[in-house]
């Protein structure tokens, strides 16, 4: 399939394809691949769900690396000196930055309870209210999006700097992606409208009462810098000649810590990142609705894309790996032989 039968292919589908709106494919610096649908330009940007994930895990490798915190093993308590803790609660106390990090930290809920925290005036303390319980640390895979919202309230309370700040100085504009900006509205109505809303989108990611960003779900990219952030973990959290991320953390960061069961394809998983296959240097951050980060080391290919709202829509790595990639290969680079 070439450039033209693939754009004709999604354009037509009335499948799983029918929501993208954006691919972008970068390979060895190089873009190789762009191409957008359903009334969408290259630079509009699209709420890009659970890939927010993995841009949270790369935040919080700045974080340790500019100091603000100590590591992963460091305790969430440490953060919240002011918290009043539940009478009887222990486990708490030993949760750690990574438990939020490989999702293995445990909450006191059988599912999450959405309206409480979203209707709350500060998402990440209602967040915390839900953290621990009787079972104590197991190393149960716990997948929690409101739960990562602590990650949001340790960075900001670690290094006194909003995340959206401490993204666009250290991460987005580094990379050459535009500067974002709180989206500011946090009602119910206007988080329907946020998930639902099939127009473009801002350069804006969502966020609490508080300004602070929602680490869950909330980005809003284009397929193009999102396989920016592809090429900087390609590349070893390096970027045109310049170090952003901790070489040791994006190695940790895509490491498998678990190994995910058929609800989550089977794949390993590291830091908020996907490894889709047990052998080879693929990884990915992978959001509801098809929106992907997919990127692989060996090859030094990255690719973006983007998708509006559709359910049941998780895992777009086949898609790529037999439609995608064949064609970014097919290109010759300037100066290859």
């Amino acid at each position: 399939m070439n450039k033209e039968q693939l754009h004709e292919f999604i354009d037509e589908s009335t499948g799983n394809e029918s929501n993208i709106c954006q691919i972008c494919v970068v390979r060895s610096g190089v873009t190789v691949y762009e191409d957008c649908w359903r009334g969408y330009k290259l630079d509009d940007s699209v709420n890009v769900n659970s890939v927010t994930k993995g841009v949270m895990s790369l935040l919080t490798g700045i974080a340790i690396d500019k100091g603000y915190i100590t590591g992963v093993e460091q305790k969430v308590m440490d953060f919240f000196p002011d918290y009043t803790v539940k009478r009887g609660e222990k486990t708490i106390y030993d949760v750690t930055v990574r438990h939020l990090l490989t999702m293995t930290a445990p909450y006191k809920y059988s599912s999450e309870p959405w309206t409480k925290i979203c209707t709350s005036g500060d998402w990440t303390l209602a967040a915390l209210d839900y953290l621990g319980g009787r079972r104590g640390i197991t190393g149960e895979f716990k997948y929690a999006t409101l739960g990562i919202q602590i990650l949001a309230g340790i960075i900001e309370r670690a290094s006194g700097i909003k995340c959206i700040d401490l993204a666009n100085r250290y991460l987005f504009l580094p990379l050459g992606i535009p500067e974002h900006y709180i989206h500011g509205d946090s009602s119910k109505e206007d988080q329907f409208d946020f998930f639902m809303n099939k127009c473009p989108r801002k350069n804006e990611w969502y966020s609490d009462p508080q300004g602070t960003v929602t680490a869950g779900w909330g980005l809003c990219s284009s397929a193009r810098d999102l396989a920016r952030i592809g090429e900087l973990v390609a590349g070893g959290g390096m970027y045109n000649g310049k170090r952003i991320i901790p070489s040791e953390y994006l190695n940790d960061m895509t490491t498998t810590h678990l190994k995910l069961g058929e609800r989550f394809g089977n794949m390993n998983y590291g830091y908020l990142w996907y490894m889709p296959h047990d052998e080879g240097s693929v990884c990915c951050a992978i959001g509801d609705s098809g929106n992907i980060i997919y990127t692989d080391k060996e090859t030094g290919i990255s690719v973006g894309m983007t998708g509006t709202f559709k359910p049941r829509i998780f895992d777009r790595v086949e898609f790529i790996e037999k439609m995608i990639i064949p064609i970014a290969c097919s290109v010759t680079l300037q100066g290859s032989s």
